[in-house]
């Protein structure tokens, strides 16, 4: 079943009364504050299976996380929201044990921007903000799934989720956060064929299309009936749109933004898919993980079943036309180095407070 992000959103011209699930959860958002944490936190707090909200972000924020707690604690939802805020010097580990403690899904979406910066400087400074709050989750929500929306993905998971297996605790934990390419790719696809947004449904399986390296995320259009009827000239323009749709965005946004409100509405539909399958409604959603799926790599994105206990199943490749798999070849190819990336950067480093 594919989620709605906005389910928790019901109106009209007569306000139905909302129904609250018999199982609630906690969920934390840090980098709250941000571009995308704000948006992510109004969605969250919409979201009638989050019970509890951290918000959490440091202080230097533009916007004070405590602004961001207050600011959602006056919505009409029964959401608690509690926000967390610690300077620079301080350290996860030691300070967010009462905003992480019993959260179920953490939503990481933190990081400076990309401009300016070579791949391997834009990974050395986002790796180890990331690092921070990934060993604070490992001692205070070690079973919680870690959702992270870091650049560069393709590198970042992969080196979080090998600290999380230095320390003993399940890789699979760790998933990088990968909707935004197929909701674009539906998108697209329900532009160009007219077809209802609700009857199309694009698989995208690689990596993340932010990869600085190359395309890394392909959309497998044969699999999809409406677009299947576009034609192969139109198609590989849509794969093209897809994996240049974030500079799409920065350049609409004239350099002064990204892709911040589709992200968050992602990163939602995400943390929808994995709630509802902890509460017992098994739900499928593409992320990037740790998985054996496809020769050649260790990670990589493909539907995920996500259930009682997080990651139940990852789903093979579907069946792929010709083009489609040469795409994937090369997309492969550019995956392995953002990998051997992320596992070198591994190698050097442990997660700090665990006992």
């Amino acid at each position: 079943a594919r989620c709605s992000c906005l389910e928790g959103l019901k109106g009209g011209a007569k306000r139905k009364k909302l129904a609250t699930p018999k199982k609630g959860f906690k969920v934390c958002v840090c980098g709250g504050a941000g571009g995308i944490g704000q948006p992510l936190c109004l969605l969250m707090a919409m979201d009638p299976r989050v019970w509890e909200l951290s918000v959490y972000d440091l202080t230097i924020a533009m916007v004070p996380a405590e602004g961001i707690g207050a600011d959602l604690g006056h919505i009409e939802r029964p959401c608690r929201v509690k926000a967390y805020s610690l300077d620079t010097t301080q350290k996860p580990v030691d300070h967010l044990e009462q905003c992480l403690k019993g959260c179920s899904l953490v939503l990481v979406p933190v990081g400076v921007p990309s401009k300016g910066r070579s791949k391997s400087e834009l990974l050395k400074i986002n790796v180890n903000i990331a690092k921070s709050i990934v060993e604070a989750c490992a001692v205070h929500c070690p079973d919680a799934i870690v959702g992270l929306i870091v650049n560069p993905l393709n590198s970042v998971v992969p080196a979080l989720a090998r600290l999380y297996e230095k320390a003993g605790l399940n890789a699979q934990k760790i998933i990088g956060i990968t909707s935004l390419d197929t909701v674009r790719a539906n998108k697209f696809v329900h532009e160009a064929s007219s077809v209802p947004i609700e009857e199309v449904q694009v698989p995208v399986v690689g990596g993340y299309s932010g990869s600085m390296s190359g395309p890394c995320a392909v959309p497998i259009f044969s699999q999809d009936a409406a677009a299947s009827r576009l034609g192969d000239a139109r198609c590989a323009e849509l794969m093209h749109r897809v994996q240049d749709a974030g500079v799409e965005v920065v350049d609409a946004k004239k350099g002064k933004g990204s892709s911040t409100l589709s992200m968050a509405y992602a990163a939602a539909r995400f943390a929808q898919s994995v709630l509802s399958g902890l509460s017992g409604e098994r739900c499928a959603e593409p992320a990037f993980l740790k998985t054996d799926i496809h020769p050649g790599v260790e990670y990589f994105s493909s539907e995920v079943i996500f259930g009682p206990k997080g990651v139940e199943e990852v789903k093979a490749v579907p069946k792929m036309s010709a083009k489609e798999k040469a795409h994937l070849d090369l997309a492969v190819k550019t995956l392995q180095e953002d990998i051997r990336e992320g596992l070198a950067y591994a190698e050097t480093v442990d997660l700090a407070g665990r006992r």
